[in-house]
């Protein structure tokens, strides 16, 4: 049976994902498919490893956790992928790495359905692999939204047209699967998670791909920048705080961390209110820049 390409895709679009196509029979393969059409068997991601937990008494089930700029994938791993599960044991977070892995899902009841990965292999990696997986991740996210884009003009989408168009046949099929079972696909949603995963490596937004939209599509997105602008002032100040807390928390934690208290008791002493450096906090941990060993104790990566 010919192996599965491996998706990369941002934890924003996969956790957005409530669409799964099961396989009938043991050998044919299931699917989960995203809000942007991605069919996805097995997916590529890098990111921070922030956590990994044991979750069974006899020690075979372990959780872990790696987060890129929109969000967190959910990772278990059991002792049939000993590989993998060593190599998350044996990573000490925080802690960049590359996991290929296959798209799982759990349906507590009826019409609720959490994504999560089975990592088939997890390897440590560095901040220029991470940020190269970025960038290539982002391109395949504007190439999905120009496909639905496409589909949404069509006055009945179908896979052939879209290949025609060239796509490929997993993500023409993934597009019309998504435009029949979401409703009211918000494209400018996963346009911002471009920008937000671009603007952390180039704050100057100059490297944004270039996406063709419709003319609806490029009212809304007037409609942001407009608002982008009346709030870029606020936008800097943030940035400012940011970085005050960061600095902050370089200052004054040892090799256990800084308490969540201390944090904050010298931020205020600095002007900065309560609910800023919480914002900032949860801002930073977002980004892989800090991270919390144990309850109310934050370590900087």
């Amino acid at each position: 049976m010919k192996r599965e390409a491996a998706w990369r895709v941002f934890a924003g679009e996969y956790n957005d994902s409530t669409v799964e196509i099961k396989g009938e029979g043991e050998m044919t393969p299931s699917y989960v498919v995203t809000p942007l059409g991605a069919k996805i068997n097995r997916l590529f991601i890098i990111g921070v490893l922030t956590d990994v937990e044991n979750i069974s008494e006899s020690g075979d089930l372990v959780r872990g956790h790696v987060s890129d700029p929109t969000g967190v994938f959910t990772l278990y791993s059991r002792q049939y992928q000993q590989d993998a599960t060593n190599a998350l044991s044996s990573i000490e977070v925080p802690a960049f790495v590359a996991v290929v892995g296959k798209a799982r899902t759990y349906t507590p009841e009826e019409g609720s359905l959490y994504v999560s990965i089975r990592p088939e292999r997890v390897i440590e990696v560095n901040a220029d692999t991470r940020d190269r997986w970025i960038l290539e991740t982002c391109e395949c996210t504007k190439d999905r939204i120009e496909a639905v884009v496409e589909a949404m003009k069509m006055n009945q989408s179908n896979a052939y047209d879209l290949r025609k168009l060239g796509y490929s046949r997993e993500l023409s099929e993934g597009i019309v699967a998504a435009l029949k079972n979401y409703e009211n696909i918000d494209v400018n949603k996963y346009l911002t998670l471009i920008r937000e995963s671009l603007q952390y490596l180039t704050p100057s937004r100059e490297t944004l791909p270039d996406i063709k939209i419709d003319e609806k599509i490029d009212e809304k997105k007037e409609e942001e920048k407009v608002k982008e602008v009346e709030t870029k002032t606020d936008k800097d100040d943030f940035e400012e705080i940011e970085n005050t807390v960061f600095e902050t928390i370089k200052e004054i934690e040892g090799k256990d961390g800084a308490s969540w208290d201390a944090i904050t008791m010298k931020c205020e002493k600095a002007g900065l209110d309560k609910d800023s450096i919480e914002e900032a906090l949860t801002s930073l941990m977002d980004k892989g820049l800090i991270y919390e060993p144990i309850l109310g104790t934050i370590k900087t990566t």
